[in-house]
């Protein structure tokens, strides 16, 4: 509905200009500006001397913006790419340190060695964090990000008690099936009212009525929405006492035109949920050798479901002393995979760069993909993405619980062959957006 756009379009504009700051007009003068800046209680604010580290990170981000413009070698990324070439070079000296001593032993431990390197610290996923665009940039965790989408609404309930009062019962309340037969109870109201005007006995709820009480009243929301629909509280007669009945006004009949548009607002509405944020990092070849812990919230179990964890070990003995078919080996596997919430990926880069990035196991590869693109130098080139031994990942349409790409993963990135871009080297792979992430992480100046 047109509403529900303009309100969204209203409040995305609002929030990017919380970020943007304090403005300036055109026809403002200097005092007034002056003045602008001031604290709020009018005292001006001082600005402090910077450290030394900053005064040395601000010259080198100069002289990297001089070099820029001339054209010259940008040494920041240079600076980047020797260092993730000397990890490499390091790794590779420590797996051959370790078969020249211990061929026996390298020998018969197949796969993969985790490599500590000196230096290298523990890389851990500190947690899973959401956003959500309506009101700001601010990640934080779901509970926190759902807390301030509830304030937010509440805060425009003066400003427009029925779009965000429709929007509140959709995204305020759970489980979904008691959401449902609430909404319809509601346009179950209204219907009665569009169809029977003149009936008073379909402008009264009582309150106190057990379908109202069940239905309606544990959902947060409805109040606002009846009161936007018109309805009043009043004391009326009932049973030879007076019981608390909600009353929509004789009066409010002529235009029953508002009433209608509103209870197709209802219907229409979506929930706001916090969107997953992909915690963006860009990691050096020291990092990713080091040990990955996943944090709580990449897991679904419960209090209960854990103590049943040792049940569940005992079923897996029986099942896998048993004959299964490979459908049945595959629905058991699905079904382990389901433990997880969501998947930590990494692209390892031919120059050893890491880029990781988190997602929810019933997303699709195809946002993988987006991820990666939106993160490259260049975003038209095509790319394959690769298991180690087990090939390329070419179905895009199916989730990461169905590729088996649960809990976490790690690609190896490579560009399609047949398409060349003259204005890059092949080894430059990742954006300069992204490779400041690697700023402070230790790379020389």
């Amino acid at each position: 509905m047109d509403a529900f756009k303009k309100f969204f379009e209203k409040k995305k504009s609002d929030a990017k200009f919380k970020v943007a700051g304090h403005g300036r007009s055109l026809s403002s003068n200097a005092s007034q500006h002056s003045s602008r800046s001031q604290g709020s209680h009018g005292m001006p604010h001082h600005r402090t001397h910077p450290t030394k580290d900053a005064r040395q990170a601000g010259a080198a981000a100069l002289a990297r913006m001089e070099t820029s413009k001339k054209g010259e070698v940008d040494w920041s990324l240079q600076a980047i790419k020797a260092q993730a070439r000397r990890e490499l070079e390091a790794e590779r000296a420590a797996m051959e340190h370790m078969k020249l001593n211990d061929p026996d032993e390298q020998q018969a431990q197949a796969g993969p060695q985790e490599v500590q390197l000196e230096g290298a610290p523990l890389l851990a996923v500190q947690g899973v964090y959401f956003h959500c665009p309506l009101i700001g940039p601010e990640i934080a965790t779901y509970d926190e990000i759902k807390k301030q989408i509830r304030d937010f609404l509440y805060s425009q309930i003066e400003e427009d008690r029925a779009i965000s009062s429709c929007i509140i019962i959709h995204t305020c309340n759970k489980p979904k099936e008691k959401v449902s037969v609430c909404i319809e109870t509601l346009c179950k109201y209204i219907e009665n009212i569009l169809s029977n005007p003149t009936e008073e006995k379909f402008r009264k709820i009582r309150i106190s009525n057990r379908a109202y009480q069940e239905r309606i009243h544990p959902i947060v929301g409805t109040k606002d929405f009846l009161q936007a629909a018109g309805f009043t509280i009043q004391d009326l007669p009932f049973n030879d006492t007076t019981d608390k009945f909600w009353v929509f006004p004789e009066d409010s009949l002529g235009d029953l035109q508002d009433l209608e548009q509103l209870r197709d607002a209802l219907v229409s509405a979506e929930p706001i949920r916090p969107q997953l944020d992909r915690n963006l990092t860009v990691l050096l070849p020291a990092e990713a050798a080091s040990h990955v812990e996943l944090p709580a919230e990449f897991f679904c179990l419960t209090a209960d479901e854990l103590k049943k964890e040792m049940q569940n070990r005992a079923a897996a003995v029986e099942r896998s002393q048993m004959l299964m078919t490979k459908a049945m080996r595959e629905r058991v596997e699905v079904r382990e995979m389901r433990k997880y919430r969501f998947s930590l990926i990494r692209v390892r880069f031919p120059n050893g760069l890491i880029l990781q990035g988190t997602f929810g196991v019933h997303e699709k590869f195809e946002e993988v993909i987006k991820f990666v693109q939106e993160n490259l130098v260049n975003d038209w080139r095509p790319f394959f993405l690769s298991i180690s031994g087990g090939g390329k990942v070419t179905e895009e349409s199916q989730n990461l619980v169905e590729l088996r790409l649960v809990p976490a993963v790690v690609f190896n990135f490579e560009w399609d062959p047949d398409v060349q871009d003259p204005n890059l080297d092949d080894d430059v792979f990742l954006g300069p957006e992204t490779l400041m992430l690697l700023q402070g992480k230790g790379s020389p100046a």
